[in-house]
């Protein structure tokens, strides 16, 4: 079981080592056979395709007038595709017996757990008729393979033009942008997706009005966004505040005083860290997250080595900013920022 950003957890199918190396060998077959079929608004875990494609769309949208949103979330999605329609799905493609047996197996698969005493337990098996795993590397496939459904009926029944509205989905998550139609889009997806045996998590999907108020989607915030040097608003994506508070615990978590390991040991993960970061969120505004996020980093390290070395006092003169982000190699974010920026606005 893993911590949802919202909330709760969600579990976490890991195959065994075997499965794992056929499953790799059936998607590097059976993946080019399904994209053929998988509409262009999908953006998940497919070839040339990635979440920056997706933020990019949705920005590109916003900015031509797109901006009545239906900010959607689906309930356990992975957890909940029937596996009868999802087999259907399959064997539109693929008629080898062998292969779908296979599939079907995996769908099938036991799932042994643990106990909070560490007693096993089997869950799943042939009883189980819904759910693809995550963390198996065939289950994104066959989650792009389902959710294309919905994407598909969308274009035959010409929903983009009744609605005038374009949707932006990345494996269960999605947006739907729209010209005034957000009440009839949402109304329109809850059918869909029930008859599909899913469900629309209508605590979570919200309607949004995007010049006036900011949506999240894929760990981006967007909506209206103020420029720092003249104060006028735009259409614009930041970081989200879960985003930042996700790195902020990753961080917490490596500095914690029972790390006894070296300093440059300590310094290349944090730094790790931190590149991955920037290099997600590297599209959009995004000063202002990378300034607060260089604040927490060296407040913790700060902590960190003062409780290391027993300094009794805050550690703000021993170990300056320019101590900390000069001789000790602490990445700071925001040199990655302003060295991006046309010299006229650093």
């Amino acid at each position: 079981m893993i911590e949802k950003p919202g909330g709760g957890e969600r579990p976490l199918g890991i195959p065994t080592i075997r499965d794992r190396v056929v499953q790799t060998a059936a998607k590097l077959v059976l993946e080019p056979i399904f994209e053929a079929d998988l509409e262009p608004e999908a953006y998940g875990y497919r070839p040339k395709r990635s979440a920056h494609d997706a933020i990019k769309k949705v920005q590109k949208l916003l900015c031509e007038g797109y901006t009545d949103v239906v900010d959607a979330d689906l309930s356990k999605y992975f957890d909940t595709i029937p596996h009868r329609e999802l087999m259907q799905c399959v064997a539109r493609r693929v008629v080898d017996r062998d292969v779908l047996r296979l599939i079907k197996m995996w769908l099938k698969a036991p799932v042994e757990e643990r106990d909070e005493k560490g007693n096993r337990r089997m869950t799943g098996g042939r009883q189980n008729t819904r759910g693809t795993p995550q963390g198996g590397v065939a289950s994104p496939m066959l989650a792009n393979l389902y959710m294309n459904r919905f994407l598909k009926h969308w274009r035959i029944t010409g929903r983009r033009e009744h609605f005038q509205a374009h949707v932006v989905n990345y494996a269960d998550d999605f947006v739907i942008l729209s010209r005034g139609h957000t009440a009839e889009a949402r109304d329109w997806t809850r059918q869909v997706m029930t008859r599909l045996g899913l469900t629309l998590n209508e605590a979570k999907t919200s309607i949004k009005q995007a010049r006036r108020e900011r949506f999240d989607f894929l760990g981006y915030r967007f909506g209206p966004h103020r420029f720092r040097m003249d104060g006028h608003w735009y259409l614009g994506a930041s970081p989200s505040k879960k985003g930042v508070a996700r790195l902020r615990r990753k961080v917490g978590d490596l500095l914690m005083p029972g790390n006894v390991g070296t300093w440059p040991e300590v310094r290349d993960q944090l730094n790790r860290i931190l590149r991955g970061w920037s290099a997600y969120f590297s599209y959009g505004t995004r000063l202002m997250a990378y300034r607060a996020v260089d604040n927490y980093v060296l407040e913790r390290v700060r902590h960190f080595l003062r409780r290391r070395h027993k300094v009794q006092s805050r550690g703000a003169i021993r170990f300056s900013d320019d101590l900390v982000f000069g001789e000790l190699g602490v990445l700071r974010l925001r040199h990655i920022h302003v060295g991006s920026l046309p010299s006229a606005l650093k």
